[in-house]
C-alpha cells in the first residue's frame, strides 16, 4: 500500500505546486486592453522599477483589479489615472507631469551634469596655469637599492 500512496502524495504535491499565467479576470477582451494600457502607465509602489501590469506584488494584483472594476463601472482611462494620482500622488506616474512639484526630478540630471562640467573645466583651468615645480614628483616605482646608491 506504501509502494503506491508515496507516488501518488508526490504527483498531487506536483499538481498543486504547478503555476500558470492566470486567466483575464474581465470577459470583454476590450476592457482588458483598456486596463493593459493604463497599468501600463501606473508605477507599482512596492517594487518602484516596473509598471502594476509587469508587477506581481500582492499591491500590484489589487490595483490592477481596483482599474478593472473603475472600468468596468464606466469610468474613463482619465478618471482611473486621476484616481490613482490623487491617491498616491504624481509618484504613481511614469510620466509625471512638469510642475514645481516634480521639477527637480525633470531637470535635476541634466543640472547635475552641467554641474560637474563645469567643475571639470575650473579644475582644468587652475591646474593649467601652475608651474610645472608646484606639483609634486611622481614616485619611482622602479628604483633598486643599487639606484639609491648613486
Amino acid at each position: 500500500m506504501a509502494k503506491f500512496l508515496l507516488p501518488l502524495l508526490l504527483a498531487l504535491a506536483a499538481s498543486l505546486s504547478h503555476a500558470g499565467e492566470a486567466a483575464p479576470a474581465a470577459a470583454d477582451p476590450a476592457l482588458e486592453a483598456r486596463m493593459a494600457r493604463i497599468t501600463a502607465e501606473l508605477r507599482c509602489l512596492v517594487c518602484q522599477n516596473q509598471t502594476i501590469a509587469d508587477s506581481q506584488s500582492g499591491l500590484a494584483t489589487d490595483l490592477r483589479q481596483q482599474v478593472r472594476e473603475m472600468l468596468q463601472r464606466g469610468d474613463s482611462e482619465q478618471q482611473v489615472i486621476d484616481y490613482m494620482t490623487a491617491r498616491y500622488g504624481d509618484f504613481v506616474l511614469y510620466r509625471p507631469p512638469v510642475k514645481a512639484s516634480t521639477a527637480l526630478l525633470w531637470f535635476g540630471p541634466a543640472l547635475l551634469l552641467i554641474a560637474g562640467v563645469t567643475t571639470l573645466v575650473v579644475v582644468l583651468r587652475r591646474r593649467s596655469r601652475l608651474a610645472d615645480d608646484q606639483f609634486e614628483a611622481d614616485p619611482e616605482t622602479d628604483t633598486t637599492p643599487a639606484d639609491e646608491a648613486r
